[in-house]
């Protein structure tokens, strides 16, 4: 396993939809491996294979808090497929957007279709934080950002203020 480094904005990679994977083997594992060890490092609690710069439908999500044991969950090609007409609100968080924090509503459930580790079919039904994380980290591999859920405003400030660090480090990929 190893930490990889993750990718903010403004980096354009984000903004790329992920290809699917075509099978699942040990290269996927490894992948899943070092994007777990990476989110527990950062730390946060859903990783898309995006914000390390793999551009596959992956992710990698545990909600566990301190001092629980881990409960890692790897969704490999996960598709929404039905979404509940609840709605919640929780406030956002992003490891591509550090320090930066909105609320976002969302639909309160989710039913998602992946596929795991051992390259099974896979179907969940999601409540609460998982559906949020869920959509949040789906975003991702789709080219869509938590941010693109606020206003305008508030999202071309981070934006602004995201481009103008890049720039005095020297160039658009911020990787940290």
């Amino acid at each position: 396993m190893a930490l990889r480094p993750l990718v903010v904005i403004p980096d354009s990679i984000l903004r790329e939809p992920s290809k699917p994977l075509e099978r699942v083997d040990e290269d996927v594992r490894a992948l899943a491996k070092d994007m777990l060890e990476t989110m527990y490092d950062a730390p946060g609690i859903g990783l898309a294979a995006i914000q390390v710069a793999e551009p596959v439908r992956m992710l990698t999500i545990d909600l566990s808090r301190e001092g629980e044991e881990r409960d890692p969950h790897v969704f490999i090609n996960p598709e929404i497929v039905a979404r509940g007409d609840d709605f919640s609100t929780y406030e956002e968080g992003c490891l591509s957007i550090p320090d930066y924090y909105a609320e976002v509503e969302r639909p309160a459930s989710v039913t998602v279709n992946y596929i795991d580790l051992e390259g099974r079919q896979q179907t969940m039904e999601a409540d609460g934080l998982m559906a949020t994380c869920l959509q949040h980290e789906i975003d991702h591999l789709n080219g869509v950002l938590f941010i693109d859920h606020i206003s305008r405003l508030k999202r071309e400030m981070v934006v602004k203020k995201f481009k103008k660090l890049a720039k005095e480090r020297g160039g658009t990929r911020l990787a940290i």
